[in-house]
Parts: C-alpha cells; structure tokens; sequence
C-alpha cells in the first residue's frame, strides 16, 4: 500500500504540474506569455476552450498537485519537500481567486507555475526516499 501511495504521489503531483501548465497556455487573453510558448509548441487550437481552462482546468491541477505533494508526506515524511511542493499549487490558487483583481497577479501566476515545474524536474532527479522506519514513523 505504501509503494502504491508513493507512485501515485511522485507520478500525481507531475502530472497535476503539467496540466496547470498546458491550461494556462491554453488561455492567451489571461496568459499571452504563456499562451505564444504553447502557440510555438502547436497548442493555438485549446485557445477556443479558453474559459474551461481558467474557470475549471487551471484551479483542477493545482488543487491535484496540491492534495497529492501533501499526501507524499505520508510516503517519504520529509516535511521541506512536502512545502516546497505545496508553494507554488497554493500560490497559483490564490492568483486566480483572491488576488486575482491587482495586476501583479499575473506576475504570480507565472511565478508559480515555473515553481511547479522546477519542483516536479527536481522531484524527478532527486526522489524523496523514506526516511525514517517504521517504529519511528508511526503515526
């Protein structure tokens, strides 16, 4: 049960990554910047689904990405990686609704999702291992 969360979490929390990453380069009147990359990567055609995107898609993975770095904490129990997992889902969130209305908000979405991504590379090179044993892990 253990190696199953652990697959779910390394693989989950990367694909929660990418996916706020292509939504974001599907909406090009939120995120031009990101938008004219994913235009460059041949993805012009999801700028018709914009507003499923940022309505729906977007807030989707990073709430994935958010739910499952925190779940990784059960598989590995390193709190650092489990937070550094958890900025840039949260930060991304609270772009898109409670800051949403100051213009240096884009600022931080973009923040954010190059911090998701950094984060899911470095995951991807440098695994969390467990730890700790079982009798000093138990919870």
């Amino acid at each position: 049960m253990d190696r199953l969360l652990k697959y779910i979490t390394q693989i989950g929390d990367k694909a929660g990554s990418l996916g706020a990453l292509v939504s974001a380069m599907g909406c090009a009147m939120c995120f031009p910047a990101i938008a004219s990359l994913g235009a460059a990567l041949g993805l012009g055609f999801l700028s018709q689904w914009e507003g499923v995107f940022i309505n729906t898609l977007l807030p989707f993975f990073a709430w994935v990405a958010l739910a499952l770095n925190a779940l990784g904490w059960l598989s590995h129990r390193q709190w650092h990686r489990s937070a550094l997992g958890m900025i840039g889902p949260v930060f991304l969130l609270l772009s898109l609704y409670p800051w949403f209305q100051y213009a240096w908000s884009t600022y931080v979405t973009y923040s954010a999702l190059a911090f998701m991504v950094v984060i899911s590379i470095w995951d991807i090179f440098s695994p969390a291992n467990h730890r700790c044993d079982d009798a000093s892990c138990a919870i």
